[in-house]
């Protein structure tokens, strides 16, 4: 049977519980079901119990990562018969120790970021690993305890240097609260007959192809990148792309792209290239899913951009 997951990410005192607190209470989701609530972090706020409509909601504490197993949680869920979960996550711990750990029925249904309006800023400044790391996934992040003629604009950068699926909103107080609507124009043309992607802007192209791929099937592109090849690359392809670092050099991995070419044997491992090509979406084996095909019109050795790392800033 399949698990939903809610799942709510956060720093300490961002609000989740207060948020958790607030749906629990709403009869139009907690009409009946068998909730099992785990709660990765402790802070001011407890949760009520005794204010929920329905009393079949169950509180397991995780207190360290480890404890994030999928046998553990399988048992904690099996222990309460619950019908879904709601997680509200440690902003310290690595989502990925949860995703890598979760039952293979669980689901995520919705993942929501809180985040304090006044503190986000400092905390991406001095901890912006772990801001990254809770920005990677959620449908909406909100911006509670914001005040009015907030700089919007600093917080909304913070999201989009990650993401640009996230919807943020800011709350100012429990019945006012505003979507935003700041315009992101890509600084490429995705109309233009040939795309050229600056080498400043490597980073936002990649992670839009990766984001809106069917918009990209057919689609002309011209880029500078590096190439690999090895003998993990299918004859007549090639790998290009550019170091990528989302937050900082710890994280730096490589952005590539498989490209089809018959004159491969004219290059070599970390030459640098500006390539003009078409693109295609489909499966191919160095991906081993579908993904974005390249296939070269030219090919011109040059030299490497002034910043070899590409970044979203």
């Amino acid at each position: 049977m399949e698990i939903p997951v809610y799942l709510f990410t956060g720093f300490l005192d961002a609000g989740k519980t207060s948020f958790i607190q607030g749906t629990l209470e709403d009869k139009r989701f907690n009409s009946g079901e068998r909730t099992l609530v785990l709660l990765c972090e402790e802070g001011e706020t407890e949760l009520d119990v005794s204010r929920y409509p329905s009393q079949n909601v169950y509180i397991e504490t995780i207190e360290e990562p480890e404890q994030l197993t999928a046998e553990n949680l399988t048992a904690l869920q099996k222990k309460h018969r619950a019908q879904r979960v709601i997680i509200e996550y440690n902003g310290m711990w690595l989502l990925s120790t949860l995703f890598q750990n979760m039952p293979k029925n669980w689901v995520i249904y919705q993942e929501m970021l809180f985040a304090d309006a006044n503190t986000f800023a400092a905390y991406n400044a001095n901890m912006r690993n772990l801001v990254v790391d809770k920005l990677g996934s959620p449908e909406l992040v909100i911006f509670n305890r914001a005040q009015k003629g907030l700089d919007k604009m600093t917080l909304h950068k913070i999201v989009r240097g990650v993401t640009r699926r996230s919807e943020i909103a800011y709350e100012y107080s429990e019945n006012d609260v505003e979507y935003d609507n700041i315009e992101d124009p890509l600084p490429f043309d995705k109309d233009a007959a040939m795309i050229t992607i600056e080498d400043s802007d490597y980073a936002l192209w990649y992670r839009d192809l990766s984001e809106e791929l069917n918009v990209y099937d057919g689609k002309k592109v011209k880029f500078k990148g590096q190439v690999m090849v090895d003998r993990s690359v299918p004859k007549g392809c090639f790998i290009i792309g550019r170091p990528l670092m989302t937050c900082c050099a710890d994280d730096i991995r490589f952005a590539g792209l498989v490209c089809e070419w018959t004159d491969v044997s004219t290059l070599k491992s970390r030459d640098w290239v500006v390539l003009e090509a078409s693109i295609s979406i489909r499966e191919h084996a160095c991906y081993g899913r579908v993904g974005p095909v390249l296939t070269a019109i030219t090919v011109v050795k040059t030299d490497a951009p002034e910043n070899e790392v590409a970044t979203f800033y």
